[in-house]
């Protein structure tokens, strides 16, 4: 069943490229069959207890390609499977804006895969195909239409890609000649046996190979870029598949691999350290002065991502655990951001914040949805951003003098981000529009998909508690 579910949206994307049906309600269904039969199939492994072992390629004693369902691989898949659905209902009603919609799913479908491949894969070399097919599988999707701004973005994205895996698969010669490969939480033992003096750089240089999906600085000029993508596209790199399979295979490295125990207090945790605060930093900073929607919130998530990576950089427990409550948090408020502008830009011609103006009368729910994002990943009480930010808050105090920086850093990117977020979703209320007053709402399709992700948003807030107990159960282990 595990490499069902992969396996499901892989053949009917290339089915799709192949088939290239002119109904668009024959592709319609046929998009969200694929989608929701696959999420069917994720959420049965996610929900059926076991780990679901499985070799499907040995390429030497060593080097395998194997699956193996854990506490970690079901979040991610999990977020996968929730929001890839709705993303697709949305993206069907987008792409009559757009041409060569049979092209877009099929690639649409074969991320979907990847993504999950990334989710259930058992070490770091499998974790590492999938990592490499989730690129050539979203690259089509950044230069959809091939249009010159986006086969531009496209080509940055790749150069990026390719040099930031060739970074991450020296660390991943050097796991696998140890025999370190294979995820245990707390460290593989088999890593114990290498001098310290090359495992550190190996960090060093997976971090930053692993976190150029990640956007981390200065490796992080392709997210900006990647914006001109239609825009169910930037929501997904943004929101789950590209950015969060950084940060996600930067985890595995460093507390599925590497004992945390083996890089704390050295240089190595330093620099990585330093390097997600610097991001965290200058992506709150630079949203702020830019006035392009799309290019805003890509700064938005190049630090919302150093979050992520700040806490799993404490290598505590409790770093991880934060870490990862943002992870999910940050996916639920950022699709949702993303999803509103896709909906502005094609209703009301929008693209940059003063567009906004006046909008709410025009555009209700939108509006409404868009607000309530802005202020979920501004922080403000009782929403899940806050609530993720105290524990990344808690577990910086925690964890020492690049700890204590690293909290001052959240509460000035706090403050930074209620500016670059709240402006605009309060702009919306004020003023008149340029544009006529009458209704400019998308599509039921459009619409079905924001209302029920802010739906999510909301009960997340009252779960919150249960998501986070859940965590540290699952993620608790001994330094």
């Amino acid at each position: 069943m595990l490499v069902l579910a992969m396996t499901l949206p892989l053949i009917a994307g290339v089915l799709l490229l192949f088939i290239k049906p002119r109904s668009a309600a024959f592709r319609g269904w046929y998009v969200m069959l694929s989608a929701l039969g696959t999420s069917a199939l994720a959420a049965w492994v996610i929900f059926t207890p076991g780990d679901h072992a499985f070799t499907l390629l040995r390429l030497t004693e060593e080097l395998t390609i194997s699956f193996r369902l854990d506490g970690l691989g079901r979040i991610f898949a999990g977020l996968a499977a929730l929001l890839w659905p709705m993303v697709s209902l949305y993206a069907l009603e987008y792409m009559e804006h757009e041409s060569g919609e049979n092209t877009f799913f099929g690639w649409f479908l074969m991320a979907y895969a990847a993504t999950l491949g990334i989710s259930f894969s058992e070490d770091l070399m499998s974790l590492f195909v999938f990592y490499e097919m989730l690129t050539l599988s979203t690259l089509p999707l950044v230069m959809q239409g091939m249009r010159t701004q986006r086969v531009h973005a496209g080509r940055k994205y790749l150069y990026y890609s390719m040099g930031g895996t060739a970074l991450a698969f020296l660390a991943l010669v050097t796991v696998a000649e140890y025999g370190g490969g294979n995820f245990i939480l707390g460290g593989n033992p088999a890593l114990g046996e290498a001098p310290l003096s090359l495992l550190l750089p190996m960090f060093v240089l997976g971090f930053f190979g692993f976190g150029v999906k990640a956007a981390v600085f200065p490796l992080h000029g392709w997210l900006p870029t990647a914006g001109v993508a239609p825009t169910p596209v930037t929501a997904l790199l943004h929101a789950v598949a590209v950015v969060k399979a950084g940060a996600f295979a930067v985890i595995r490295l460093g507390y599925y691999c590497y004992a945390p125990s083996m890089v704390a207090g050295t240089w190595a945790q330093y620099v990585c350290l330093g390097a997600a605060i610097l991001t965290i930093l200058i992506g709150s900073a630079v949203a702020l002065r830019e006035r392009h929607l799309k290019r805003r919130f890509a700064y938005s998530t190049m630090s919302n991502l150093s979050y992520v990576l700040f806490g799993a950089m404490l290598l505590s427990p409790a770093g991880l655990e934060a870490s990862l409550v943002h992870l999910i948090f940050h996916a639920l408020m950022k699709i949702v951001l993303f999803l509103c502008i896709g909906a502005v830009m094609i209703k009301a011609h929008g693209r940059f914040v003063h567009d906004l103006r006046g909008l709410g009368r025009r555009m209700p729910v939108v509006s409404a949805v868009f607000l309530l994002g802005a202020l979920s990943l501004t922080g403000i009480p009782p929403l899940p951003g806050f609530q993720s930010k105290w524990l990344l808050a808690e577990a910086g105090i925690q964890g020492g003098v690049m700890g204590m920086i690293g909290t001052c850093v959240l509460i000035i990117s706090a403050v930074l981000t209620a500016m670059y977020a709240l402006v605009p979703a309060l702009s919306l209320y004020r003023g008149d529009s340029a544009e006529p007053a009458e209704k400019a709402e998308p599509g039921w399709r459009m619409l079905v998909c924001l209302i029920l992700l802010a739906v999510i948003l909301l009960a997340v807030t009252f779960l919150s508690d249960w998501m986070v107990s859940a965590i540290h159960g699952e993620f608790a282990f001994t330094l």
